[in-house]
C-alpha cells in the first residue's frame, strides 16, 4: 500500500493507523521426539513425538486454552503437525500448515548422530560445524539460506494478520533464527539462549520494529523435563 503526497488525509490516518498495530507472535517449539532422545538431528527428515512429547503438548494446550489466538499455524512436518493437533485440542484450534516453518534442511546429515556424522560424513560435519552461516550442506541448506526463509515467513504472518494474536508451532532452529533477528545478533555469534521442547516463546511487532516479550517459558511442564535443541 503506497500514499502519494497529496493522498487523502482521513486515507492517510487510516493507514498509520494500520502501520501502528501490534502483532503478537507465540513461539512454540514441537514436543520431544524419539530422535531428540537419541540425539539424532532430524531437519527436514521426521521421528514421531516421544510418550514425554506428547504429554508436553497436552499440558502446553491446558496452559493456553483461555488464550484467544487469532491464527494458529504450524510447520508442516509431522512432530510440529502432531504437536499443533494436541496443544490445539483442549481450545478446539486447529493449526494451518505452513511449510515456510520447516526445521533448516541437513540433507546428507539428517537422521544421523554426531558419532556418526564423525564416521561417515567427517569432512561435511567439520565443515557445518566450522565454515560458518554460509556452507551449504550437500543436499540441503546454508545456515543463512535457512535464516532468510525463516525471516520470510515470520514476516509474511505479520503482514498478513497485522494487529493479530498469532500462535506458531514450529522447531528449534527456527526459534534460533527469529531470536537472532528479532535482537539483530549476528548469525556467526554463538548461541546463549534456550530452544526448549514445548517452551512458550512471544515476541511483538510494533511500528518501530520487534521486540522480545519473553523466551523459554516452561512452566507449564511441571515435573517434565524439556530438551534444549542440539
Amino acid at each position: 500500500m503506497f500514499f502519494k503526497i497529496d493522498a487523502d488525509p482521513i486515507e492517510f490516518q487510516v493507514y498509520l493507523s494500520w502501520m501502528d498495530q501490534n502483532t503478537i507472535i507465540t513461539l512454540i517449539r514441537h514436543g520431544e521426539t524419539e530422535w531428540n532422545l537419541s540425539g539424532r538431528w532430524q531437519g527436514h527428515a521426521d521421528s514421531p513425538l516421544s510418550s514425554r512429547g506428547v504429554e508436553q503438548a497436552k499440558a502446553l494446550g491446558e496452559r493456553i486454552k483461555s488464550e484467544e489466538f487469532d491464527f494458529y499455524y504450524s510447520s508442516d512436518l509431522g512432530r510440529a503437525l502432531h504437536t499443533s493437533k494436541l496443544v490445539g485440542e483442549p481450545s478446539g484450534m486447529v493449526a494451518q500448515p505452513y511449510p515456510g516453518l520447516r526445521e533448516r534442511d541437513l540433507g546428507v546429515l539428517e537422521g544421523l548422530n554426531t558419532t556418526e556424522m564423525e564416521e561417515t560424513q567427517p569432512e561435511v560435519y567439520t565443515s557445518f560445524r566450522n565454515d560458518g552461516p554460509d556452507f551449504q550442506v550437500p543436499g540441503g541448506e546454508s545456515f543463512r539460506q535457512f535464516y532468510e526463509r525463516c525471516l520470510m515467513a515470520i514476516e509474511e504472518l505479520t503482514l498478513m494478520h497485522k494487529g493479530s494474536k498469532i500462535a506458531v508451532v514450529t522447531h528449534g532452529g527456527v526459534l534460533g533464527a527469529i531470536f537472532r533477528y528479532v535482537l539483530n545478533l549476528s548469525l556467526e555469534a554463538d548461541r546463549n539462549f534456550v530452544l526448549l521442547n514445548c517452551s512458550l516463546n512471544r515476541i511483538e511487532h510494533k511500528s518501530g520494529g520487534w521486540n522480545l516479550m519473553s523466551w523459554g517459558d516452561v512452566a507449564h511442564l511441571k515435573q517434565l523435563d524439556s530438551l534444549d535443541d542440539a
